[in-house]
């Protein structure tokens, strides 16, 4: 299993995976991108929907000069 930072889960397959209702998902392919952002269309794969999210500006980003 490899940690990616901001990113997806690399796992080597096959991959089943519980989900929370008790479904099972399950893949085949040799390498898997599991999802941990939660906005990937094709939960719990990865669809690579966390590239697109914007980083929340800092508060000392807000301040507007005086």
């Amino acid at each position: 299993m490899t940690l990616e930072c901001q990113g997806p889960v690399l796992m080597e397959g096959p991959v089943e995976i519980v989900l929370d209702d008790g479904t099972v998902a399950r893949s085949d392919r040799f390498m898997v991108a599991v999802c941990t952002c939660r906005r990937s269309r094709t939960y719990p794969w990865c669809d690579t929907s966390h590239r697109r999210r914007e980083r929340a500006a800092s508060p000392t980003e807000n301040r507007n000069p005086e």
